[in-house]
């Protein structure tokens, strides 16, 4: 048996050569496992990041009750965040969908008509989303980035379709469950004990004790040392995968 005795320079340029591969297999291995779930495709719950900031968003649906109240504490605090409006809210309210866009707030759509999106066609998904960032825009003119499937339902139709019509899908990974009238102390236990860094927070503009609850939680979270941002701002628009709990990721 003969053994091949190799230089040191050669030694070494195998060594990297392997390493090379292990680094690479790795982040091959992350992007694919990121995309997708067992095939599912995922929209962006939260992001990783090493700042300490968060996003805070409203669905708006159902009536303006407390819509002033909650734009009032925005600017108090001289917060901006995200508001997902459904297109009958944004035909019926346009005074509000004006306000908030120029008061700086960031405005995505919740599709048009509020309906099980996980349940349609990819025809008639891409007109709930075609109809419904054309009437946002109509008023703001300004463009539609984001979307927020209506009950948080969706599928790989829904993101893709999503996607191909310019829109990021976004979730929540912080759910204050103000919609069933929880007191503003069980929404300000419920949002300080979940959020992180990355987070974005759920609440609706007709939530009974939103307001309320936001008052507390805001100078807790500014205490702890968070900083609040729109979910444009907070995600990454380019060169990023979804990992497998929704966290979105840089790639580099």
């Amino acid at each position: 048996m003969r053994f091949v005795v190799l230089s040191r320079k050669k030694v070494i340029a195998v060594i990297s050569l392997i390493v090379a591969l292990i680094v690479l297999s790795t982040i091959v291995s992350v992007s694919v496992i990121s995309v997708s779930s067992n095939g599912r495709k995922l929209p962006i719950y939260s992001v990783k990041t090493e700042e300490k900031k968060l996003a805070i968003s409203f669905d708006c649906a159902w009536g303006t009750d407390y819509t002033d109240e909650l734009l009032n504490v925005m600017s108090e605090n001289d917060i901006k965040c995200t508001f997902f409006m459904v297109e009958f809210w944004t035909e019926k309210h346009p005074d509000f969908v004006k306000k908030i866009s120029d008061l700086g707030h960031e405005i995505g759509t919740h599709s048009a008509t509020h309906p099980h999106m996980s349940k349609m066609g990819k025809s008639a998904i891409e007109k709930e989303l075609k109809s419904s960032k054309k009437a946002i825009s109509d008023i703001t003119n300004k463009p539609v980035e984001l979307f927020r499937a209506p009950f948080g339902e969706y599928n790989n139709t829904v993101i893709e379709t999503a996607y191909e019509n310019g829109l990021y899908t976004i979730q929540w990974d912080v759910d204050s469950l103000d919609w069933k009238d929880l007191s503003a102390s069980e929404i300000t236990a419920r949002v300080l004990g979940k959020v992180k860094n990355g987070s974005i927070v759920l609440f609706h503009n007709q939530g009974k004790h939103t307001a309320e609850g936001i008052k507390r939680i805001i100078p807790e979270l500014k205490k702890q040392g968070y900083t609040f941002v729109t979910i444009g701002e907070l995600i990454y628009k380019s060169d990023y995968s979804i990992l497998p709990d929704g966290t979105q990721i840089r790639n580099n």
